[in-house]
């Protein structure tokens, strides 16, 4: 078998390798802002290769891919485990859930923290095709991954890819929480209809204006740009609207030190019927984790929208007026969430937790933003 080392040039979808003495851990932001900036919980989602793969030529017929996992559980909670999706020219072939790796167990009655070490987890291609072909490996985006080994019985070789570049910037939803694989989330959904290759920064719990977050972008090439905001700003009841509204005003002039011209697409949330009325902070639902079920509820007091609390109802009106501000701007666009997964679709496939959509609703919003945002002469068409 011939070792393969892991490199940026095999490695597709944004990342900064950090070298370890069994391989390298993968990370989706560079390193000041990492070690400076990222409180707990963006660090924890920064190391999860959400939109993340290998990518290569090969005229390999058996490849395996080491690695190591970490995630979180909760006691007495079922989470689903991080998949591995490989596709060959084009066409999903393998689809491997992780059964190994380590875990940081929580008791969300105590919030003792038990940690259990687990072995690497193996992902072994047989039997493809003779000749070369472009295989890609997907790696999970809902648990941090540590590369350890790729061997093949024929050399591997980086493969360059022309398409345009796109750089998304979101929530939890963006991230991929509860799709069932790192292809079937969202933005993945999007960019493999609308033949562009993605840069997520989507970060569960972690889109909040931070300025470190809009110089990241400044500095990351781009041919399209999107930013979903405001589902976190509200369920983490982080600002009133006085300060949001400068907040992505500011967020904006930042980018555009960097990307002056280009194509630029500012999306509100879907909608979210704990948060449409009603403030944060979000909250977990007490009840159902009694139950073994993880929901979300809004604890916020309607009464203080009149003071400037913020709900999802006013930060719609307040991205669509900071576009309309801008109209100086001519590649500066506002899409409304609501066009991608609005209240009939919440009818139809219920939030499951409350807050992020079901796998096939995943597919629904990947599949209506390439129609909306790619195609025809749609903001982001390159």
């Amino acid at each position: 078998m011939i070792h393969t080392p892991f490199t940026l040039d095999v490695i597709r979808g944004g990342v900064d390798l950090e070298p370890l003495a069994h391989g390298a851990r993968l990370h989706r932001l560079p390193l000041p802002f990492r070690e400076r900036e990222a409180d707990a919980q963006f660090s924890m989602v920064e190391r999860q290769p959400s939109g993340i793969h290998l990518r290569f030529r090969t005229a390999a017929t058996a490849v395996t891919l080491r690695l190591h996992a970490t995630r979180v559980s909760y006691r007495g909670l079922h989470r689903d485990r991080g998949m591995v999706d490989v596709i060959v020219d084009d066409r999903l072939v393998l689809r491997r859930a992780l059964v190994n790796g380590d875990a940081l167990e929580l008791d969300m009655a105590t919030g003792a923290a038990t940690p259990r070490p687990g072995d690497d987890d193996l992902v072994v291609l047989t039997d493809l095709p003779a000749g070369e072909k472009t295989v890609e490996m997907w790696l999970p985006h809902n648990e941090q991954i540590d590369l350890v080994s790729l061997d093949a019985d024929a050399p591997l070789a980086a493969v360059a890819d022309e398409r345009p570049r796109w750089v998304h910037h979101g929530s939890s939803i963006s991230h991929g929480s509860n799709a069932t694989a790192p292809t079937e989330i969202w933005p993945v959904v999007a960019a493999r209809a609308a033949g562009v290759q993605l840069h997520n920064l989507g970060f569960g719990g972690s889109a909040m204006l931070d300025p470190f977050m809009a110089r990241v972008i400044r500095d990351t090439p781009a041919d399209v740009i999107s930013l979903k905001l405001g589902i976190n700003v509200v369920n983490a009841d982080a600002m009133r609207a006085r300060a949001f509204l400068p907040a992505v005003h500011g967020f904006l002039d930042t980018i555009r030190e960097g990307h002056p011209d280009t194509p630029l697409l500012v999306v509100s949330p879907i909608f979210c019927g704990v948060h449409e009325k009603t403030p944060g902070p979000g909250a977990f639902d007490v009840e159902a984790l009694r139950s073994g079920e993880v929901r979300f509820v809004a604890t916020g007091d309607p009464a203080e929208v009149a003071r400037g609390a913020l709900t999802l109802e006013v930060i719609r009106e307040v991205l669509a007026r900071v576009v309309a501000d801008r109209s100086d701007d001519p590649a500066l666009h506002y899409l409304d969430g609501l066009s991608l997964d609005g209240p009939e679709d919440a009818a139809a496939h219920p939030l499951p937790d409350g807050l992020h959509p079901d796998g096939d609703t995943h597919r629904l919003i990947g599949e209506r933003f390439a129609g909306v945002a790619f195609s025809g002469g749609a903001p982001l068409r390159t």
